[in-house]
């Protein structure tokens, strides 16, 4: 039996940052537009957020959505970003970058670690889309990564367990493996007991209709895939307890 467990949960504003501590997070990830998988957040979000929680709050770095191959303008921003977190007091930030053929940009990589420095690093599922797991690994261990987000190179944790397995299994305690993406109640217990992860991260959140009362539904502020105008998506007390209560009896 492990001894204790860490429940990350990504969370995209205040109400769902104080949510997820009260049901029992050890850890916020802090973005913006998790519709697009998390951006980067304001500093605004990131002092609020701050006020309001005691957990630590590591701050996800990422310029744009698609991927993670990023152009020297970009890298610009990602740099500016990593000052603004880190003196405005971020507990950790969450970043990754790949070349165009898969792999670990290890040179930019290196660069932003220096740049974050005395900050811990997560590496972000960019891990995801590498050609090589194992090796991408090795190099994210060599360069200091505290750890890496994962759903084992698939659509979910649950499709990805036998890599997340295989990856605890080669990282002997080096670098944290922590199994995120498509975490629910119900697959929660077989990711923990399959994986042996001592981490995990997911977002626990409930819909909620919009308080507007006066509504315009010929309009919309974003593309098609959009998230509705009037729903919002919040992190759930219960919810966080219900995956707090599942990972404390399965580890």
């Amino acid at each position: 039996m492990a001894e204790s467990f860490l429940m990350e949960v990504c969370v995209d504003s205040v109400e769902s940052a104080v949510n997820a501590e009260r049901g029992g997070a050890g850890r916020l990830e802090l973005c913006s537009s998790l519709l697009e998988g998390g951006l980067t957040p304001s500093v605004g979000l990131l002092q609020v957020v701050k006020q309001y929680v005691k957990i630590p709050v590591y701050v996800m770095i990422r310029p744009r959505g698609g991927d993670f191959l990023y152009s020297d303008q970009e890298v610009e921003v990602m740099r500016k970003d990593i000052e603004l977190m880190k003196s405005h007091g971020a507990d950790g930030l969450v970043l990754g970058a790949l070349t165009e053929d898969g792999r670990v940009d290890a040179e930019l990589c290196m660069e932003l670690l220096a740049a974050a420095r005395p900050l811990p690093l997560t590496f972000h599922r960019a891990f995801d889309m590498v050609h090589d797991p194992m090796v991408a690994l090795e190099t994210l261990a060599s360069l200091g990564f505290e750890r890496v987000l994962t759903s084992g190179c698939d659509s979910s944790a649950l499709e990805g367990l036998p890599l997340i397995k295989r990856l605890i299994d080669q990282a002997k305690g080096r670098i944290t493996i922590m199994p995120g993406g498509g975490i629910t109640e119900r697959n929660l217990q077989r990711i923990l007991e399959g994986s042996g992860a001592q981490e995990f991260h997911c977002s626990a959140r409930s819909s909620r209709d919009s308080a507007m009362k006066f509504r315009n539904t010929c309009v919309t502020m974003g593309a098609a895939f959009s998230a509705p105008e009037y729903g919002l998506k919040v992190a759930d007390v219960s919810k966080v307890r219900t995956f707090n209560a599942i990972a404390r009896n399965t580890l």
